[in-house]
C-alpha cells in the first residue's frame, strides 16, 4: 500500500531535501506540501495524506498546535514529529497534542522511513537518542513490582518462556508484561529493551 506523505515545514529547502529523500522509497508518495498550520490543514483536505511530517519551529501557529488541530479535524491522519529540538518537553508537549512519533532531524535518514513505516503499522516511534532520554531510572518508579522482575529476567537474556517457567506465569502473561514495561518507559523494539534492562539491572 502506498503512504501518501504531508511534508510541513517553513523551510522550502528542507521540504525539497525531505521529498527527494522520501520519494526514492518504494511506496511512499509525497502528495503536497505546507509551509504554514493553515496551508497543512488545507492541503489535508485537498490532498487526504495517510501521514503528515510536521516540523515544529513555524510562524505563527507551531507544529505542536497544528497536531493539535490535526488530531480535531483529521483524527485520521497519523502526525510524526520531525525536529530539531530534542527536549523531552518538546516532546512530550508533541506526543499529548496527538502525534504518533517524534523524529530528531539529525538522525540517519533511514530512522525517518523506519519511523513512517512504524506509525502507519498502527506504533509509535521515537528517535534513538530520544528513547534513551526518556528512559530514565525514575521511570523504573512506574513499573509494578512483577514488571521489575521481568525486567530482572529480561536483563539475564531469559525468553518469555523461560521466564514464565521461573515466574510460573503464562508466556501470554509475560508477554503483556513486556508491552507494559515498553510502553511505560517508551521503549520500542525488543534490542531497545534489552539494552535498558542490561543497563539497569542493578537497579532493579
Amino acid at each position: 500500500m502506498t503512504i501518501r506523505i504531508l511534508l510541513v515545514d517553513d523551510h522550502p529547502l528542507v521540504r525539497d531535501g525531505l521529498r527527494a529523500r522520501l520519494e526514492a522509497v518504494p511506496g511512499f508518495d509525497v502528495v503536497a506540501e505546507a509551509g504554514s498550520a493553515a496551508e497543512a490543514l488545507e492541503a489535508a483536505r485537498a490532498h487526504a495524506p495517510g501521514l503528515v511530517l510536521m516540523d515544529i519551529n513555524m510562524r505563527g501557529t507551531n507544529g505542536i498546535e497544528a497536531t493539535a488541530a490535526f488530531r480535531v479535524q483529521f483524527p485520521d491522519i497519523a502526525v510524526l514529529i520531525l525536529s530539531m529540538h530534542d527536549k523531552q518537553e518538546y516532546v512530550a508537549q508533541a506526543m499529548g497534542a496527538g502525534a504518533r512519533g517524534y523524529v530528531l532531524k539529525d538522525a540517519p535518514g533511514k530512522d525517518i522511513v523506519v519511523a513512517i513505516e512504524t506509525v502507519m503499522s498502527g506504533g509509535i516511534y521515537y528517535s534513538a537518542a530520544l528513547a534513551r532520554q526518556l528512559v530514565q531510572p525514575s521511570s523504573q518508579d512506574e513499573l509494578t513490582a512483577r514488571e521489575q522482575e521481568v525486567l530482572r529476567h529480561i536483563a539475564n537474556g531469559e525468553s518469555n518462556k523461560q521466564i514464565a517457567r521461573e515466574l510460573d506465569l503464562s508466556v501470554r502473561t509475560v508477554e503483556t508484561h513486556r508491552l507494559n514495561i515498553k510502553r511505560k518507559l517508551g521503549i520500542e523494539g525488543q534490542a531497545e529493551l534489552i539494552k535498558f534492562a542490561v543497563q539497569h539491572a542493578r537497579e532493579l
